[in-house]
């Protein structure tokens, strides 16, 4: 195993709190297979649940929501270590009819592992399959308090309220007024589920009020800005 694949694997909240010594026996019993992808390529059809599930070991891929009239809409987007597929790993004995896929976003690299092979009791040690059931529940846990996130957002009723929203949840979790976000421009419209070109104004808007200063993906908010949430509390 590679660093980088070490380093992924580390970083994967599946495997929390198991000894990394044991990790390649594990990945063996768990009928681990890597496979890589290039760019645009799908890594989960909307079709399939047949209970594996991926681990990204690098590149970056992209949940998305294709709409039957072609339209597509930015759910997340995947890092080295991120887990993908679980819901259906977990729920599904066959293949579910889902409008979701997961697409590669440039040349990427996946780990994949049967989760069923883990809920067995003669494949898995008890401690071990212990575990991941428990790292398992914390996921999907995870991934539901995101999603009721993402919900409150687009609850909002214009573009401003959703961006003010989106960027006051940053600023929250990183506990710094300057950060970072995954998206682009167009990625971040795509996850606000808003128009680029009217969420450009309303950015621009907030940077000539004094709210919000950025360059490409680097937010800082203002002391304004903050106030104004304070004042909303």
């Amino acid at each position: 195993m590679s660093k980088q694949e070490q380093s992924a694997l580390a970083g994967c909240r599946l495997f929390s709190g198991l000894d990394p010594a044991g990790l390649d026996e594990l990945l063996m019993l768990l009928g681990a297979q890597r496979r890589g992808y290039f760019q645009n390529e799908l890594l989960l059809r909307p079709e399939e649940a047949s209970g594996r599930m991926g681990i990204l070991l690098d590149g970056r891929a992209q949940v998305l929501r294709e709409e039957y009239s072609g339209a597509r809409t930015l759910l997340t987007e995947l890092e080295p270590g991120d887990l993908f597929g679980e819901a259906f790993a977990c729920a599904a004995s066959g293949p579910l009819p889902t409008d979701v896929c997961v697409r590669a976003a440039g040349g990427c690299r996946v780990l994949w592992i049967d989760f069923h092979r883990a809920l067995s009791p003669h494949i898995l040690p008890a401690e071990m399959q212990s575990a991941l059931v428990t790292n398992m529940l914390a996921v999907l846990a995870e991934k539901d308090l995101l999603l009721s996130r993402r919900i409150g957002h687009l609850s909002k009723r214009s573009t401003r309220e959703k961006l003010l929203s989106y960027l006051f949840e940053q600023y929250q979790l990183c506990g710094n007024r300057s950060f970072s976000i995954p998206f682009d421009r167009q990625h971040l419209a795509d996850y606000l589920c808003v128009d680029r070109s009217a969420m450009s104004t309303a950015l621009g808007k907030l940077r000539d009020e004094g709210l919000v200063l950025f360059c490409r993906n680097r937010f800082t908010l203002t002391d304004r800005f903050l106030r104004g949430f304070e004042e909303d509390d």
